[in-house]
């Protein structure tokens, strides 16, 4: 029964690294740790957790990080990082789609209240958004690494 609840969590974090209402992450760690508990860090060493817990811990940061590096990258003001953080919260109720990008309108939203200019906004946006995608892409190929370093352990 426990390795039935391990493999959920895993599968469910998977999902979740794409879908806005599980934490993706943290489920396939959960899943990871279970599993390696339940046979008594026989095969998944401690130190195998660990390795996979550095992957979660820096795949969770990445997936927060990334938007605001973007943005940045681009010299939002102050307004356009307030704008895709009130987009990302707006985008949670919305779906995948409004995660996706509802941060992209806040940001441009913001850019444009600050500055007034169409394009300025347009390119803040857009950026934003790309530094979502390349966090969300990151935190998707985190999580498959830490599943497969973990099935790898417990296959040799």
């Amino acid at each position: 029964m426990l390795w039935v609840l391990c493999v959920a969590l895993v599968v469910l974090g998977l999902a979740g690294t794409v879908l806005p209402v599980l934490p993706g992450t943290l489920l396939v760690w959960a899943g990871i740790v279970l599993g390696a508990w339940i046979d008594d860090f026989a095969r998944v060493s401690v130190t195998t957790v660990v390795v996979i817990s550095v992957l979660g811990v820096l795949a969770w940061a990445l997936d927060y990080v990334a938007g605001l590096m973007g943005a940045q990258k681009a010299g939002a003001s102050k307004q356009a990082l307030v704008g895709a953080a009130v987009g990302t919260v707006v985008g949670l109720f919305m779906g995948l789609v409004g995660v996706l990008f509802m941060p992209l309108v806040g940001a441009a939203v913001g850019e444009y209240l600050a500055q007034k200019d169409h394009q300025r906004a347009a390119q803040v946006g857009l950026a934003t958004w790309v530094g979502i995608m390349l966090g969300l892409i990151a935190k998707v190929v985190l999580s498959f690494i830490m599943v497969g370093i973990f099935v790898a352990a417990l296959l040799i």
